[in-house]
């Protein structure tokens, strides 16, 4: 018998909106947006499986006919624990300084190894919580000859879906993760009664045990335990974990035994799962009086009180909802019957495919809904919060000198301004230890974090001194903030959250910036991300003071306090500081040797000319410091980029995705549209796997969210007034786009045709003035409250 819930009163109720029972698309929200990843064959490998996520949880969806595998992570599972790992700098730093101001690298390198290297020196990794497998046949010799397989993702729904057919009966796997219950659905049916028999088991590598804790349900209980590793941190138990797999079946039996469901002669099976650990985002550290069992236990009985055709609706009214907000086409051509993978290969041989990159525009949007958003309180990592090793790449961390900060890339000009408020969260956490980094390894007060961080708020120095010495991480991260601001015009958000953050991150810089020989305020020390310089001699550094990028960073920083300060009354005796600051600084230099932006304080050559960071164009992009306003700059910011695609193209450096996005923005900026288009060509051809994930390689989820802002700001930028299709490739003759943001939380509409804008519609929250601009013609229009506001081509006010 059915369970009560399952009842066809119910269901029938439901179909009259959007299902019919059995989750079959009838009308409205169910039938999606057609935007799909979409493949004829079960997923090879983890880089072939699917993603969905609630923001807390994330799942990996291989659609096998013979063993389905459904990879989970929780956004929280990490190994290690919490330490103070930040050297004392108070007897080393001025020396250190005064050999770095004099020229004397290979000293102060000798005496930062001595004095700042932290203990421990590195990080552990996030890990995943485990698989759920689902095993149909005893082997593939048992298996019936199979048709009509297909198994896809649909952006607009959130709903992973396998389906194929054998024997005249058709199998069907749904799989969604719902931020409206917190769980993560799996329902299996057949399209012939009684013919769902099959086992599903809950497993995880190493440090957890999986038993029946009631005829239906599953439960793991674990704790990470750390062996010994070099520079890792203290070994032993750390944090617990729980997950929790409910069932409930329609005809035939469902019993739970061991590790595993077993389901015999049914109809079709719902499963509901959700995990849990012990870690306290307040404390950024596990807290033992968290029992993660318990928290599984009561998430699972609040949707175990629910339907599945209920609880499906609300996850699909939540999330399409916000993914709804933004359309865009390119008037492509329709190829949506053509295979992803196919399409992506046809790509990869050297056709062009307009409809496959508004599918990754897309793409995008979709994966930072499902690694940043609640019930998810921390923010996207590296890879998103999908990840299958024990052991990450890179540890799967927050790398603060460039990718977390490109994660949140498009959450605000890509209407999805809520999903930033995770990165908000971790960057206000983060100021606690990073005072006393701050303090103990920089001697300044305020608060700051070097190039990576973990849940437990690692912000001291990592990875060694001259890799990791990147004390303009926090900065960074502030200036995310601030820019969050500019979209959103949230006064309160402003006030409590935002100026706190960056009023102490400025105090940090001030106590922080030295005088250099020519009476220029500089940071010592210093390094240009993951980059090397050559000297004169031939010895080769990172460590550096004054890096081009720390002062961008910092120009960027002082203005926005500036603004923020005078908007919020700050003592005008801290302002007039920070401006007489902002003039000392030194000047973005044009390099003598090649005619790009100097990268260095001096004019050093750089040992890898094709490097993955372009890190002195953070003037350029994120930052607006070199505009077309200073034509000088603007030309060396070119030159720049095109010399290190022009190694790297010759294999004296190596393209990531993730630097291929950035240069996609960063050609946006330069109004370069068909540059950017190549771009994104070369992204897809050599930096794209099956999934549309980006490719490091390996996996790396920054290149995705960068793609997603790149192709935004070529249609739209908003940092000095609001320029519709400044950087619209040749390729892009026609096409549509609705909902971007704006700065001023402006959304904006626009439509093109022959290359050539059609028409703009405005809708800004509150009366204000803006500036806009298209091509050669610039106007200033008055916006009010609430008013849509249109423009035809000749931008002229239509009547």
């Amino acid at each position: 018998m059915i369970k009560p819930i399952y009842s066809f009163c119910k269901a029938a109720a439901a179909a009259l909106c959007f299902f019919v029972f059995g989750g079959i698309a009838v009308k409205g929200q169910e039938a999606g947006t057609g935007l799909r990843l979409w493949y004829k064959k079960p997923a090879r490998d983890w880089n072939e499986a699917l993603p969905v996520g609630n923001g807390r949880m994330g799942a990996m969806v291989f659609g096998d006919a013979v063993r389905e595998r459904i990879q989970l992570n929780e956004e929280s599972l990490w190994a290690g624990s919490k330490v103070e790992a930040d050297a004392d700098g108070a007897e080393w730093l001025p020396n250190i300084r005064k050999k770095l101001l004099e020229g004397d690298i290979r000293s102060a390198m000798e005496l930062s190894e001595k004095g700042l290297k932290s203990d421990p020196l590195r990080i552990r990794s996030y890990q995943p919580v485990g698989d759920i497998y689902i095993d149909f046949f005893k082997n593939t010799r048992s298996l019936p000859e199979l048709s009509e397989y297909r198994r896809e993702l649909d952006l607009g729904t959130g709903i992973a879906r396998t389906e194929y057919s054998y024997a005249g009966i058709r199998l069907t796997r749904e799989v969604f993760a719902s931020a409206v219950d917190n769980i993560i659905v799996v329902r299996l049916s057949s399209s012939v009664p009684g013919k769902l028999t099959f086992r599903l088991s809950l497993n995880r590598e190493q440090d957890a045990s999986v038993v029946p804790s009631a005829k239906d349900e599953l439960l793991m209980q674990g704790q990470v335990l750390d062996l010994p590793a070099v520079e890792s941190g203290p070994a032993g138990p750390h944090m617990k974990f729980a997950a929790r797999v409910w069932g409930m079946n329609k005809g035939g039996s469902l019993q739970a035994i061991n590790n595993s469901i077993f389901v015999e002669g049914a109809d079709e099976a719902v499963f509901y799962l959700t995990a849990a650990t012990d870690y306290n985002f307040e404390a950024l550290n596990y807290d033992r009086s968290i029992d993660p069992a318990r928290q599984c236990a009561a998430i699972l009985e609040k949707a175990r009180q629910r339907d599945y055709a209920s609880i499906k609706q609300d996850h699909i009214r939540e999330h399409s909802a916000i993914f709804n907000r933004l359309s865009l086409s390119l008037g492509q051509e329709d190829k949506d019957t053509i295979p992803t993978d196919l399409r992506l290969k046809a790509v990869k041989e050297g056709k062009e495919d307009k409809g496959l990159a508004v599918l990754q525009f897309q793409y995008g949007r979709y994966l930072l809904m499902g690694s940043s958003r609640k019930p998810g309180v921390l923010p996207a990592n590296l890879q998103g919060i999908w990840n299958k090793d024990m052991e990450a790449a890179w540890n799967s961390d927050f790398h603060t000198n460039i990718n977390l900060q490109m994660n949140y890339w498009p959450a605000d000009n890509c209407n999805l301004s809520e999903l930033f408020q995770p990165f908000t969260n971790l960057t206000n956490k983060l100021r606690g230890p990073g005072r006393i980094t701050a303090s103990k390894t920089f001697q300044s007060k305020g608060w700051t974090v070097n190039h990576l961080t973990d849940v437990f708020g690692r912000t001291a120095i990592a990875d060694g001194v001259g890799w990791g010495t990147f004390p303009m991480g926090g900065p960074w991260m502030a200036l995310q903030v601030w820019d969050h601001y500019l979209f959103t015009r949230d006064r309160q958000y402003l006030e409590q959250e935002a100026w706190p953050i960056i009023k102490e991150s400025a105090e940090f810089v001030l106590g922080f910036l030295v005088k250099d020989k020519n009476g220029q305020w500089v940071t010592a020390p210093s390094n240009s991300p993951e980059n090397t310089y050559r000297l004169p001699n031939g010895e080769q550094y990172m460590l550096t003071y004054g890096a081009t990028m720390d002062i961008q960073i910092i120009t960027a920083l002082v203005d926005a306090c500036l603004e923020a300060g005078k908007l919020l009354g700050e003592d005008k005796v801290l302002l007039a500081q920070w401006e007489k600051v902002r003039k000392e600084l030194p000047p973005v230099r044009v390099s003598k040797r090649y005619g790009t932006i100097q990268e260095w304080i001096e004019d050093y050559e750089e040992v890898e000319p094709g490097h993955r960071h372009i890190s002195h164009l953070f003037g350029l992009y994120p930052a607006a410091q070199i505009t077309p306003e200073q034509p000088e700059l603007f030309e060396a910011a070119r030159k720049t980029i095109e010399r290190r695609h022009q190694f790297a193209e010759k294999g004296q450096g190596f393209y990531t995705g993730w630097s291929k996005a950035w240069s996609v923005n960063m050609y946006a900026r330069l109004l370069d549209g068909d540059a950017a288009w190549k771009n994104i060509l070369d992204m897809q051809r050599y930096l794209t796997l099956p999934n549309l994930f980006d490719n490091h390689p390996p996996f790396q989820i920054d290149g995705n969210f960068g793609f997603t802002a790149g192709v935004a700001e070529m249609l739209l930028q908003s940092h000095n007034g609001l320029h519709f299709l400044p950087a619209l490739p040749n390729a892009w003759k026609e096409g549509d786009v609705k909902g971007l943001k704006a700065r001023g939380n402006i959304l904006v509409d626009i439509s093109w045709q022959d290359g050539q804008l059609q028409e703009v519609k405005l809708v800004s929250p509150i009366s204000q003035k803006v500036r806009i601009k298209y091509g050669n013609l610039n106007k200033t229009v008055v916006l009010k409250e609430g008013k849509p506001f249109s423009l035809n081509q000749h931008l002229l006010k239509k009547k």
